[in-house]
């Protein structure tokens, strides 16, 4: 039998683990076509100056070889690219409506010269040990059925001082905040998802993933878990994101 019916949540729901990512897929397969509407909708459209601290705090090299996981239409990837052109940069989604996207994305909008595009799970990477100068992760972890697999993948194919950079919607710090964030994410979001994507449901999980996520500090124990030297952790916006970086020994 082994793990066969090992249990995971979807949003709040505790689903078998092995068809978590099924789900997952059919949400991000929803939600391709409108996900830059909604994430501007959804963060007002700080989710664009989120991944630009995200990629100052990167601390790019010149030539570094990078991994963009969970790139969705490619945000981060076009970050670096237009800054670091003479970097190689690997754009990856396990859903493929997703990926296609950020690869039509990165042509239309000439980012494509140094980056390659890959269909992937992150829990398990098809790269050789010590691959990448840099990993990056934006909005992405939540979704993964076994978080402490994929990160140990992920330090498995960093080179040695390489760097893990996580941006992931964490837990805000202030109580009162916290409340009105609850309110808006689970009686707004789900409506904007109804009239700007037609799609109410795919939007109740999205938030509902944000809920189950670890919190800052239980994310950082589990990096260290995954045998990193070093993770520290950057609360914007009062905690409704955290930016963990992670330093490969």
């Amino acid at each position: 039998m082994g793990n066969k019916n090992k249990k995971t949540h979807f949003g709040y729901q505790e689903v078998n683990e092995a068809d978590k990512s099924k789900y997952v897929g059919e949400v991000f397969t929803s939600v391709a076509k409108n996900y830059d509407i909604m994430n501007d909708a959804m963060s007002f459209g700080m989710h664009r100056l989120w991944k630009k601290i995200l990629v100052e705090l990167a601390a790019v090299g010149e030539k570094d070889v990078i991994l963009d996981i969970a790139s969705g239409t490619g945000d981060i990837a076009k970050l670096i690219s237009k800054e670091y052109p003479n970097t190689k940069i690997f754009m990856s989604d396990i859903n493929y409506e997703m990926l296609d996207e950020g690869r039509n994305r990165a042509i239309d909008e000439s980012f494509n010269s140094n980056c390659s595009f890959c269909q992937l799970s992150g829990e398990s990477l098809p790269f050789k040990d010590s691959s990448f100068d840099l990993i990056t992760v934006g909005f992405g972890l939540r979704n993964f059925t076994d978080k402490q697999k994929g990160l140990s993948e992920m330090k498995r194919c960093l080179s040695k001082n390489a760097r893990l950079l996580v941006l992931e919607f964490s837990k805000p710090i202030n109580p009162m905040f916290s409340r009105f964030y609850d309110w808006y994410s689970f009686n707004i979001l789900p409506k904007l998802g109804s009239i700007l994507a037609n799609d109410s449901e795919s939007y109740k999980y999205l938030a509902e993933s944000i809920r189950m996520h670890p919190d800052q500090e239980s994310l950082k124990k589990m990096i260290l878990q995954s045998g990193f030297k070093e993770c520290k952790f950057f609360n914007i916006l009062n905690g409704v994101v955290a930016i963990h970086i992670a330093y490969n020994d």
